[in-house]
This record gives structure tokens, C-alpha cells and sequence, in this order.
């Protein structure tokens, strides 16, 4: 039986109002408790921050976090636990296509959630015995996501022998354990493709051709379950979780700095908090009779007072290089998300990776949320995120005050000679920007200045990765991209249930779904 939070739990209170704190909040309410929410910021949403960038002309409204969004279905479990709808707080479109991906070689794939539509985009571009080894992938994605979502992913770990079962057997079977680029190489001739259905392992932390092969439910993610856009933003998701706690009975707490956590017979009793003003006002206490902490892992480990014992330590992932640009004028032949390859593919995952170098040959991912929805920009302008991954600091310790300037200047000088379809005269159009680098997300207090968090090597996935138990604060429960199950918008809300029951002790719900 899955361990849970032992005594009373009827206070709980949340630290961070993120996905994964405020999807904790929302299922702990469903469950009849009482939760205080402690945000150090003055908005809902966590990572997914919001930046408004003012010209003469009007406001550019940037989201400054994730920006691809998969499974809106478990975005909706959180909500119907108060007795809402996803559908009543948030209005999501399916892009189509999902992303457009350009090639060195000239040529341009769109990615098509629709079997159908993409099987006939692949055979037009690559041939037919592509278009074959697509639909058999597809159907090796689709057993791969049933095989890991109740049990992989969805589920609470207290012993790696928690894995063993039927499902393991399966997951096995299905090449899970083996290695992703060689499983998704068996299927698709054509390296364009390879690289379409396994890039997303960057996300990982860990290049294709050494991630496992369950992390191809990402791919499944991607590509066959869809992928959509809030209307307003991603920052809208933050708030509509934010507002269904409150109307639910939540209190949350805005620019307020946990600094300490007050301790009894092994478990947390109280939290001290401080504005985040400058100077900051007096501490304040507030009891509570459980703890949710969703912060990154090192502050986590600072307020409880050590880190987890482990053989070998942490390895976190790449981070990412982020240009936000606002544009005189429209680019209206981008897509929503284009993927900008290099011609350089595995290199570049040993630059980020081993080198700790800058690639030489970028990849870019473009996001254009104007394309969805206009009124992010002023009229008649523009809106673009470039995303670049690169080192995180521990790998290479670069000079970013230094470098980033030049590494934006190259960036864009790399979409310029590429030509792609609206995008290749973007720098000369630049009325307003904000560059990101590893340098801010770690003033931002992300480890490694990545907002990626924990990597997924063999050693931090599943059973091995963070636990979301704090040992010897028996009411305490981790949340968020670090611990269980892992990075990115699925996995983190997902990290919110399973945190909310460990305190409930409510049963798993079932997430199968074929596309």
C-alpha cells in the first residue's frame, strides 16, 4: 500500500502557486481540506510567468515560460475536482499543424495531430515507405503512453519493487528500457523524421540516442495526442487554476517569502513567511497540519535542513538561451511553433551535453502565439519566443552577461540566413525585446540556471528519481519538476495529484485515451 501523510491533515498548506502547487491545492479541496497557498511572486502560474513588454504602440504580452501545451485532459482532472470544467475557465485551441519543422536541406514537414493528415504529409514529403513506418510508429507511441500513464507516470512511488507487475513486463516488451533514437530509427527511414519524433528528449535532459524508450510518451504527447494554445496566453492556465482554488474556499497569499519551517515530533507544524518588498516586513507564522513544497529542489532542501542521500549527484538538464521579441509587423506565413534544424544533429547533443559548449550549428524553436491569437501584440505587430537550448551552468560555466548579447546577435543572424518563411528578417524588425539566460533562471533560483530541472537519466526517472516524501518530516510532500514523475506541463501537474495523494490517500484515476 502507497505510504501517506499519518495524523491529522485537515490544514494543508501550498508553497507556490504553479501548476504543480496550485493542481495540489485544487485536489486537496475536492477532498474537503483547507489550503493556504504561499506564492513569492505576485501572479498564479510559477514558471509559466507572465512580462509585458510597453511600447508607444501598446503592450507586447509575453509569456515567459513553457509555451507548448499537450494533455489539456489532465489539466482538466484538478478542475472537476471542485465540481468545474476546464472548458469554463480556459479557451484552448488545437493547433494544426502542431509545429512546422524546417530542414538544412531546404525542405519543411508539417507535424499534423491527425493520423490520417500527417500519414499523407509524410508519404507527400518522404516517401512510402516512410508514410508506413509512421503509422506503425504511431501505434507503438499510442501502447507506450497506456503502458506508462497509471503506472510510470501517474503513480506514486515508494520502492522501485513498485514497478514490478504486469505493466513493467509490458512497458519492457514495448522497448521501454532500450534506448529511443535506435526504437524510433526501426520505424522511419528518413533522418527529418528521426528527428521530429525524438527531439523531445531534450526535454529530458538526455539526447535521443541515450534516452529511454519510454520517453517517446513524449513524442506521443507531441504528435498523437495534440497540442494547444490558451486564448490570452499561457498565462492564462495559471490563473483560471488560481481562481477555481479561491472560489473553492483556497486562500492564497501573494509576495510572500517562505523563510523557515517550525518543526514537532517529525513533522511540520508551522511555516514562517516574509513579504518579498524591499525591506521586507515582519515574519509571520501560519500553522498548518501538512506541507506541500513545490519550489525548486535546492530551496526545498534549504528550508528543510538537508538534501536526500544519494550515490551519485544530481545531474540536472540542459538549460536554454530565450530571445522574447516584439516586431513592427506581422509575420502572418509563420506557424504557431516552428522547429528551426540545424544540419548538425547528434553533435550538437554532445556540445550542450558533454562539452558544455554552445551549438554551432543551433536548432531553434520558434513560437509565434500571435499566430492564435493577435491581441497579445499591438495591432499590426508581431510576437516571437526563440528558444535556443545550451549548457546549463554546471556544464559550462559561461560569462553570459558577456556572451549572451553576441549568442542573440547569432541567433538571429542563423534565421536570416535560413530564409524560412516569415522568419528570416526578424532582427532588423525588432521594436522591443528581453534575452534570457542560464544566468537569470538562476537568479531566479532554478539549480544549474536551468528551468528544466532534474534530468532523466536512468538514475532519476521513475522509482529512482526525487521522491515527493521528505524523510523525517512525516506530513511533508514534494511537488513540482523535480520530484515525481518529472519536467514539463503533463508530468508537473500530474506531480500536483500524486502530492495531494499522499496526503488524501485517494486513488488513481485512469488517463487512457487513444487518439
Amino acid at each position: 500500500m502507497t505510504r501517506t501523510v499519518p495524523g491529522p491533515t485537515d490544514h494543508v498548506v501550498v508553497v507556490g502557486a504553479g501548476f504543480a502547487g496550485l493542481t495540489a491545492a485544487l485536489h486537496l479541496l475536492g477532498a474537503g481540506r483547507s489550503v493556504t497557498v504561499v506564492e513569492r511572486g505576485e501572479h498564479p502560474g510559477g514558471r509559466a510567468g507572465r512580462l509585458d513588454l510597453c511600447t508607444e504602440r501598446g503592450t507586447f504580452q509575453v509569456d515567459t515560460g513553457p509555451t507548448v501545451l499537450t494533455m489539456p485532459d489532465l489539466l482538466d482532472e484538478p478542475f472537476a475536482a471542485v465540481g468545474e470544467k476546464l472548458s469554463e475557465r480556459l479557451d484552448l485551441v488545437e493547433l494544426d499543424p502542431g509545429y512546422r519543422t524546417h530542414f538544412a536541406d531546404g525542405s519543411t514537414i508539417d507535424v499534423h495531430t491527425d493520423g490520417v493528415a500527417m500519414e499523407q504529409e509524410v508519404r507527400a514529403v518522404c516517401g512510402p515507405e516512410a508514410a508506413a513506418g509512421y503509422r506503425d510508429m504511431r501505434a507503438w507511441l499510442t501502447k507506450l503512453y497506456e503502458s506508462e500513464i497509471d503506472t510510470f507516470i501517474g503513480a506514486n512511488f515508494d520502492s522501485p519493487l513498485d514497478l514490478l507487475g504486469r505493466d513493467l513486463v509490458r512497458l519492457a516488451a514495448l522497448g521501454g528500457f532500450g534506448r529511443l533514437g535506435p526504437k524510433i530509427a526501426s520505424f522511419l527511414p528518413d533522418e527529418r523524421l528521426r528527428r521530429i519524433f525524438s527531439f523531445q528528449a531534450l526535454y529530458a535532459g538526455v539526447p535521443p540516442a541515450t534516452a529511454l524508450g519510454a520517453y517517446g510518451v513524449i513524442a506521443y504527447m507531441d504528435t498523437v495526442a495534440g497540442v494547444y494554445f490558451p486564448k490570452g496566453g499561457m498565462r492564462t492556465i495559471g490563473q483560471a487554476l488560481a481562481d477555481a482554488a479561491v472560489d473553492a474556499g483556497a486562500t492564497i497569499l501573494y509576495g510572500r517569502t517562505v523563510t523557515g519551517l517550525e518543526r514537532g515530533a517529525g513533522r511540520v507544524t508551522a511555516l514562517r513567511h516574509m513579504s518579498t518588498d524591499d525591506p521586507p516586513a515582519d515574519s509571520e507564522r501560519l500553522a498548518c497540519d501538512a506541507v506541500v513544497l513545490t519550489p525548486d529542489l535546492p530551496v526545498v532542501h534549504d528550508l528543510v535542513g538537508c538534501a536526500p542521500r544519494r550515490a551519485v549527484p544530481l545531474r540536472y538538464s540542459p538549460s536554454a538561451v530565450v530571445l522574447h521579441a516584439g516586431l513592427r509587423s506581422s509575420r502572418h506565413r509563420a506557424a504557431h511553433h516552428t522547429i528551426s534544424f540545424g544540419r548538425a544533429w547528434e553533435s550538437t547533443f554532445q556540445e550542450i551535453i558533454g562539452d558544455g559548449r554552445l551549438m554551432s550549428d543551433p536548432s531553434l524553436l520558434i513560437t509565434r502565439p500571435t499566430a492564435t491569437d493577435p491581441g497579445l501584440a499591438p495591432d499590426g505587430a508581431d510576437l516571437l519566443f526563440v528558444l535556443a537550448p545550451c549548457p546549463n551552468l554546471d556544464a559550462g560555466p559561461l560569462d553570459w552577461e558577456r556572451v549572451g548579447p553576441a549568442y542573440r546577435d547569432e541567433l538571429l543572424g542563423a534565421l536570416e540566413a535560413r530564409d524560412h518563411p516569415g522568419l528570416g528578417d526578424v532582427a532588423g524588425d525588432i521594436e522591443v525585446s528581453r534575452l534570457v539566460t542560464p544566468a537569470d533562471w538562476a537568479a531566479a533560483g532554478m539549480a544549474a540556471g536551468t528551468p528544466f530541472s532534474v534530468s532523466h537519466t536512468f538514475a532519476q526517472t521513475g522509482p529512482f528519481r526525487p521522491r515527493n516524501l521528505v524523510r523525517g518530516l512525516d506530513n511533508a510532500v514534494l511537488a513540482g519538476c523535480g520530484t515525481t514523475p518529472g519536467v514539463g506541463i503533463p508530468p508537473v501537474v500530474l506531480s500536483g495529484r500524486l502530492a495531494a495523494q499522499r496526503i488524501t490517500g485517494a486513488p488513481a484515476r485512469s488517463h487512457r485515451t487513444t487518439r
